[in-house]
């Protein structure tokens, strides 16, 4: 029981673990949004939106299939850290 109560006490005292940003990246490293276009236009993907989330490009677009996408873009490296797929033709 004591050893319930200490637990208990002990996750309780402990910090909240902070929000970390997906990619952390110094502005002057970043690549710009022209680039990531040309990156997708090397994928076949047409974009509606480039933005920035979490430090990331975020793109939102359609890929070579007419598919309905949102990609989580690396700014330095341009590389793809993750995709959603809608599975809904437009």
């Amino acid at each position: 029981m004591k050893s319930s109560i200490l637990l208990a006490l002990a996750i309780m005292a402990a910090p909240p673990a902070q929000a970390r940003d997906d990619c952390d990246v110094p502005i002057k490293d970043w690549q710009t949004r022209d680039a990531v276009r040309a990156l997708a236009e090397t994928k076949g993907w047409v974009l509606q939106r480039i933005k920035i989330d979490d430090g990331c490009y975020e793109v939102h677009g359609t890929d070579q299939d007419g598919k309905r996408f949102e990609a989580k873009i690396d700014p330095a490296t341009l590389t793809v850290i993750e995709i959603e797929l809608n599975h809904k033709r437009r």
